[in-house]
């Protein structure tokens, strides 16, 4: 699939965005493994949580569902699962190859783990090395990189890691195998990362405990079946708090957004930039903060990103790029090395494809410098990046010209519907 994004107007309506990918990954692992049934609301139907739903019925779960985002688990239990009859096939999820791995390390059973062709280039060093010091035997391909095979049988003990790098997924994975270890696993965060595995985990009646950034369980608890409410995802939110933006005339409002704290950094950044968002209706669902967001165009102004920020805005940083394009003046992004390794090398990705449009960009190791200026027209590549695609049709608002924007069937990954819901508030999008 190729889009062709013409020049449009105003973002204006009010819309909701499909449901939290995070959140519906993990209400599958932790429904999955708990005792009773679960019944998942607001579940996303796109193909990477349902690449999540492919492996957990691979492995003897019964799932019905999803339709129209409701979903339900009949739970086997942490040690219930079934060894598969073949690879389980996480398609284009990280987020699901990395948690399963912490899940299945202590499991009676082998299994691996592949994905499609951008999956099996990505690297996944960083949830083996962990794996291995609690007892894990998994093997890859070079570098690190997936098919994981994953050695059944093992011991696993608990451990205390210190994380490298600010990582939900790395950091889930940890706390994941430490349900099936022996003793406390605990895990230290250099800066805050999305919360998600924690707050679910005490959604379905685990102890979790937290003390000055170590996060800690202890093995062979239980989980409880629960009734799980799933947000509207802000990254893919995030896409249209930069359109209207950037657009002159918009007033939209996005309902039902999650608010974690851990994941709002879009909006700090964003405000700090002079958006004009409102924050209406601030409530909790679920043990999960929500609120409708309303956003009115206003002018952009570059700034020096803070570097705290960046772990709570990592998925949102490729439309992050698209408003510092279109803002007055410099912005400067550091300390975002793993952007490197998401879905494509989000930096050199997004410079390519703002060159290509006129815009001056200096990326660097860990982030990327750019000038605000006019877009023009182009043929920009994704790189078999959903957000790479979304990012630039929202460009769209803002160019002098079309954009066609190819190899775009990844959007169903974590945004189905997406061009339909955009055409819908003001975007002009061909599909094809």
């Amino acid at each position: 699939m190729k889009f062709l994004a013409q020049p449009a107007g105003a973002l204006t309506g009010e819309i909701r965005v499909p449901g939290d990918k995070s959140m519906s990954h993990r209400s599958v692992m932790l429904g999955s493994l708990a005792e009773g049934v679960t019944r998942v609301h607001g579940f996303l139907e796109g193909e990477d949580a349902l690449a999540t739903v492919a492996a957990f019925r691979a492995m003897g779960v019964r799932i019905e569902g999803p339709t129209n985002g409701e979903l339900t688990i009949h739970g086997v239990g942490l040690r219930g699962l079934r060894a598969p009859e073949g690879p389980l096939d996480m398609g284009n999820s990280g987020t699901s190859m990395r948690l399963l791995s912490g899940l299945l390390a202590g499991q009676t059973f082998d299994s691996t783990l592949v994905g499609d062709g951008s999956l099996m280039k990505r690297p996944m060093g960083r949830v083996i090395t962990p794996l291995e010091k609690m007892g894990a035997s998994i093997s890859s391909a070079e570098e690190g990189r997936p098919p994981l095979h994953i050695k059944g049988g093992r011991t696993l003990t608990g451990i205390h890691y210190d994380l490298p790098i600010a990582s939900a997924q790395v950091k889930s994975c940890v706390l994941l195998a430490g349900l099936i270890a022996d003793g406390k696993t605990s895990v230290t965060e250099p800066g805050p990362t999305r919360d998600h595995t924690e707050r679910m985990l005490r959604g379905f009646g685990y102890t979790v405990e937290y003390t000055a950034g170590v996060i800690s369980v202890e093995g062979g608890g239980c989980l409880q079946a629960a009734d799980i409410d799933i947000p509207a995802d802000i990254s893919s939110a995030a896409f249209f708090l930069v359109g209207a933006s950037i657009a002159p005339g918009s007033d939209l409002l996005l309902k039902h957004v999650g608010m974690n704290p851990t994941r709002t950094g879009v909006l700090n950044i964003l405000q700090l930039m002079g958006a004009d968002i409102e924050i209406i209706d601030p409530r909790e669902v679920g043990g999960e903060p929500v609120a409708d967001l309303r956003v009115r165009h206003a002018p952009l102004k570059g700034i020096n990103i803070p570097e705290e920020f960046v772990p709570l805005a990592i998925d949102e940083f490729p439309a992050l790029f698209i408003a510092a394009a279109c803002a007055e003046g410099t912005t400067v992004l550091s300390g975002a090395e793993e952007l490197r390794v998401k879905e494509s090398d989000r930096i050199a990705s997004m410079a390519k494809g703002l060159t290509d449009l006129g815009i001056v960009n200096h990326p660097t190791p860990d982030g990327i410098v750019i000038e605000g200026g006019s877009m023009g027209t182009a043929t920009v590549e994704t790189f078999d990046d959903h957000r790479i695609a979304m990012s630039f049709a929202i460009a769209s608002l803002r160019s002098t010209g079309p954009i066609s924007i190819l190899d775009c069937d990844h959007v169903a990954t974590s945004f189905p519907g997406f061009a339909e819901l955009a055409n819908g508030v003001g975007l002009k999008l061909d599909y094809q």
